[in-house]
């Protein structure tokens, strides 16, 4: 019930970086966590689970084989892994993953992730609407979908028709496909139409101009 001349129609001014952002400043980005310049990114980002709880706070029970993601998609591909911010528990590094698997601490800010990233791979986190502003591919890796619609979250979109990529519960069809290239991309655009129709980098720049004339 409010008034509609009294809402401001513009986009997240905080995704004005992911669509204004340089060559110069993703470099710098990767730079910043160690990243090698020239390797193809592949940026994992899933979300918490209600049922994985300790008196800390959430923990979350890695469901990733990160040696088969390394042999499948090979020495041109790193990957960096990105935990939930509410995620308490830190993960082991692997000596046999030095140079192929970055683990980012769960505070870091990830809209620089995103893009330094070619792809992302997720499960019911929202980091997708987001990231689909890029117009890259995103890949869902729901290995506990039947438990997760059924005893957790549930989901505010219906997940076989509304969001941007397909859904994989078998990690090696995800690796597979990922590195042969396959996707979608109409299912991106159509997502975007609806979604991210007024991310355009001038989000902020919109609101200020509003705003500013709203006080002469």
């Amino acid at each position: 019930k409010i008034n509609r001349e009294r809402l401001i129609e513009t986009g997240y001014p905080r995704n004005d970086f992911i669509s204004n952002a340089t060559k110069e400043e993703c470099d710098a980005i990767k730079n910043k966590y160690h990243l090698p310049i020239d390797k193809k990114i592949v940026l994992y980002a899933p979300t918490w689970r209600d049922n994985s709880y300790v008196s800390a706070g959430y923990t979350f029970e890695l469901k990733a084989n990160f040696r088969k993601w390394k042999e499948i998609l090979g020495e041109d591909t790193i990957v960096v892994f990105k935990p939930h911010y509410l995620i308490i528990n830190t993960f082991k590094d692997d000596p046999e993953l030095d140079g192929f698997l970055y683990s980012i601490p769960a505070q870091a800010e990830i809209n620089e992730l995103y893009v330094i990233s070619d792809v992302l791979i997720t499960d019911y986190s929202s980091v997708f609407f987001d990231y689909a502003i890029l117009k890259r591919p995103i890949y869902f890796y729901m290995y506990d979908l039947k438990e997760y619609a059924t005893d957790l979250r549930g989901f505010y979109l219906d997940i076989h028709k509304d969001i941007p990529g397909k859904i994989y519960m078998d990690e090696e069809t995800l690796l597979m496909d990922i590195k042969n290239e396959v996707y979608d991309y109409s299912k991106l655009n159509d997502f975007n139409l609806y979604f991210n129709n007024h991310e355009d980098g001038n989000a902020s720049k919109r609101v200020v101009d509003i705003l500013y004339k709203a006080v002469q």
